[in-house]
């Protein structure tokens, strides 16, 4: 698992160039880049780093800052970040996936502003602890309170970052119910060895029988 920056699937986008001066100048135009990694902060959200035409690379910028190359900038409709990331990352430590399944499907994520916006799945960051050793301070370990963010390019030209519980993927061949799930969130911790019920052999046989643990 990375530390602070990890590589993603590289994105050839657009980034807007108020982004390059600290949001004081050049609004509303835009220049080439090519999106290659991420940094996970904890209490920020997910915030990636480019390199433009000319060489230069520029870390830490949120995913409002980009839109999809083939966009014209007047043409994407400005949305305000917490609108298009709900939550700031969970940990130091992120986790880059591309799942096979989810590669190239689209899918739709219900926004704050209760309206469905459209896009397609490009990859997953999910987060976690590392180690029992350093102080766990976050949320990531804690089943009610983790949530992984899905990076989308949406169909109006902005990407996105959304968890589980606010996307509804469409997979033509298996997703053929129209609904809404109402399921409840997760708080249990599964473990396999917390029962008490049973104990190995302390013997040094390759293929050890376990025994039931007798009740006194």
């Amino acid at each position: 698992m990375a530390y602070l920056n990890a590589n993603i699937p590289v994105q050839y986008a657009q980034i807007k160039k108020e982004y390059l001066y600290d949001l004081k100048k050049h609004h509303g135009e835009v220049e080439d880049c090519i999106i290659f990694a991420i940094a996970s902060i904890t209490g920020r959200p997910i915030l990636f780093h480019a390199i433009m035409e000319n060489g230069a690379v520029f870390y830490r910028l949120p995913i409002s800052a980009f839109i999809q190359r083939g966009f014209q900038p007047e043409a994407v409709p400005t949305r305000r970040l917490d609108e298009l990331e709900l939550w700031n990352c969970f940990s130091y430590y992120p986790s880059v996936t591309n799942f096979d399944i989810l590669d190239g499907q689209s899918g739709k994520y219900i926004g704050k502003d209760k309206k469905w916006h459209y896009g397609s799945y490009l990859f997953t960051v999910d987060f976690a602890h590392p180690e029992s050793n350093i102080i766990d301070t976050d949320h990531s370990e804690i089943p009610h309170e983790h949530k992984c963010a899905h990076i989308l390019a949406l169909d109006d030209g902005n990407y996105a970052a959304q968890p589980n519980n606010r996307i509804i993927w469409d997979i033509p061949s298996f997703t053929v119910k129209d609904e809404i799930p109402d399921w409840k969130v997760q708080t249990s911790e599964w473990n396999v060895e917390d029962t008490g019920q049973w104990k190995t052999e302390d013997t040094d046989n390759f293929f050890y029988e376990i025994e039931e643990k007798k009740n006194d």
